[in-house]
């Protein structure tokens, strides 16, 4: 029965949607913007085509430069209004095109100028305005002339008999060939004139639908953003976050001198001063001070290696990420299975990255897991680097929650990574990065 039922609900659902298109909002909305379209394509086309044609004209003496450029103005203000219309009307969402800027250290009208002649945003706003103009035309007419007729054919009952005819009663006069003259007033014509208007009024929104899916194209593709300016703004935002990442590791780095080997290392100097002093009025006191600071050179050499070790570790560098990896393990809170497989090296900074992200992975295990042990994975596949590091504790880990997998994960997208994190409450937590490989 269940079966049975969708199968019916299916086509039901579809004769539904054939017979509600015709009176639609959607439809009257993209209906409204074919009709509108036209007389904005015509104003756009004629500004377009006259104003560079000028421009290219007078190029053989300065003024064409500023023809120029303000018609690649003039059309991106064109531009601005066709993705309004989209956005309203079509409800297509269509990002702005990056503002037209001249070049750092330039300023002033000629910078600005210089500026819109080398935009190719600018100059696809000029494509679209001549280029629109003649399917607009044939936009508009098709889509009107369909939807007239299909409802006028459609309501004819209502309102044929307004035609005078020299029968019986009255109807429209569609053909006179001589003594011969056909008119729409029997009731079998009317009838057949309804239906014909009834099945040209259900195809029309589908028509118009086809027609505004070009219109979507052109405006996506000449007036939008494209691929290449997200690109841009995707590695400016990523330079940003290398920039922080940058300073906060710097300021990790000083506060951890300051507070650390350098604190310890002013006071080694104080306690030699004083042993100094004592050396010849208590060789034993003395004694028993460079005793207590050669204990701290050590504690002072132990945190300046786990400085080093957590700027770029030696091991690192001499011996690769299954060595490097192996030691990390070894600091851990639980046991840890490590496995890398890997055809080669990748380059130094992204064997860097893969190194801190699983030192950081590691960590968060040994503090908030509760875990029994753990595992981590490395292997190659394709042009990517995957790390996967598994662990059995209480899971409930979050990247949105402001935690250190968040930073993790700006960090991994600065560099085209992805971090994924599956931590369901009570069944641990699996994290894999994603790095693009590069040996």
């Amino acid at each position: 029965m269940g079966n049975g039922m969708g199968g019916i609900d299916g086509p039901g659902g579809g004769l539904a949607a054939v017979l509600r298109a015709p009176v639609e909002a959607r439809t009257w909305r993209e209906f409204g913007y074919l009709l509108i379209g036209l007389p904005l394509s015509a104003l756009y086309f004629c500004v377009a085509l006259t104003g560079v044609a000028l421009g290219a004209g007078l190029l053989v003496t300065f003024v064409g430069v500023p023809v120029l450029a303000g018609v690649l103005l003039v059309c991106r203000g064109f531009g601005r209004i066709e993705r309004g219309r989209v956005r309203s009307l079509l409800r297509m969402p269509v990002a702005d095109p990056a503002p037209v800027r001249a070049g750092a250290g330039k300023s002033g009208a000629l910078a600005t100028m210089g500026a819109l002649l080398k935009s190719g945003s600018a100059w696809r706003h000029v494509l679209y305005s001549v280029v629109h103009f003649p399917w607009a035309v044939f936009a508009f007419c098709l889509a009107l002339t369909l939807w007239a007729y299909g409802w006028s054919a459609l309501l004819y009952p209502l309102w044929f008999w307004v035609f005078p005819a020299f029968t019986d009663q009255p109807g429209l006069q569609l053909v006179q060939n001589g003594e011969y003259t056909f008119y729409l007033d029997s009731p079998v014509a009317v009838a057949a004139t309804c239906l014909a208007g009834l099945l040209i009024t259900l195809a029309t929104p589908w028509v118009i639908r086809a027609l505004t899916g070009v219109d979507r194209l052109l405006v996506g593709g000449l007036l939008g953003r494209t691929r290449l300016d997200d690109r841009v703004r995707e590695l400016e935002s990523d330079r940003g976050v290398v920039v922080d990442t940058a300073a906060a590791d710097l300021r990790r780095i000083e506060r951890d001198l300051h507070d650390g080997a350098q604190a310890r290392l002013v006071a080694l100097a104080m306690d030699l001063g004083l042993a100094k002093e004592k050396l010849t009025e208590d060789p034993a006191g003395a004694a028993r001070m460079v005793d207590a600071a050669h204990g701290e050179v050590k504690v002072a050499l132990q945190e300046l290696r786990d400085l080093a070790r957590g700027i770029h570790p030696a091991v690192l560098t001499d011996r690769g990420l299954d060595a490097a990896l192996s030691s990390v393990a070894s600091r851990c809170a639980v046991p840890v299975k490590v496995s890398v497989e890997l055809p080669a090296r990748p380059v130094a900074a992204i064997e860097g990255i893969a190194y801190f992200t699983v030192s950081e992975l590691l960590q968060n295990v040994s503090k908030h897991a509760g875990a029994r042990g753990a595992s981590v994975d490395v292997w190659k596949s394709g042009g990517r680097l995957l790390i996967q590091v598994v662990d059995d504790g209480r899971g409930g880990a979050d990247p949105r929650g402001g935690t250190g997998l968040a930073g993790l994960s700006e960090r991994l997208d600065a560099v085209d990574g992805v971090l994924v994190v599956d931590s369901e409450a009570g069944r641990g937590t699996t994290v894999t990065a994603e790095l693009p490989w590069r040996a």
